[in-house]
């Protein structure tokens, strides 16, 4: 019995929309991760992109638990010395909401050019409304 390895020809991009109104920052990621690699399929293989777009929407809305929302830190670097910014959760809220959920999904993709390509898949918005009905997306719930 031969293993069915799919081309990337035959892999069928899907969308996917979800609400991030008051669901848990972490978990949120997780399941979207997932579905931007592609494991949530059956044709899923590691080299290959088959995982799915994903839209999330009302990412302004997420919740952190505990107290991340003041002990969270995001950190940057210029490359010159002592160029580190340290930015706590609360902050990137007020400033840029989506990057709370951009961040946290890009962490958990793979770390190479695959994973580039699979973070390209993902579209947050903070508000409710997106341009990509065009697509035609199903609406996912998150656990």
């Amino acid at each position: 019995m031969k293993t069915q390895v799919p081309s990337q020809a035959e892999v069928v991009h899907a969308w996917h929309v979800i609400d991030a109104d008051q669901k848990v920052l972490g978990r949120l990621a997780a399941q979207a991760a997932r579905v931007l690699m592609g494991k949530h399929k059956p044709s899923y293989t590691p080299f290959l992109d088959t995982g799915d777009h994903v839209v999330v929407v009302n990412a302004a809305k997420v919740r952190l638990t505990g107290k991340k929302e003041e002990q969270k830190l995001y950190r940057r670097h210029s490359g010159y010395p002592g160029g580190l910014v340290e930015t706590q959760a609360r902050d990137v809220r007020a400033k840029r909401p989506q990057k709370l959920v951009e961040e946290a999904i890009k962490g958990m993709l793979p770390k190479n050019k695959l994973g580039k390509h699979m973070y390209r898949k993902l579209k947050v918005y903070a508000g409710d409304q997106h341009p990509h009905q065009a697509q035609k997306p199903v609406a996912m719930t998150v656990r």
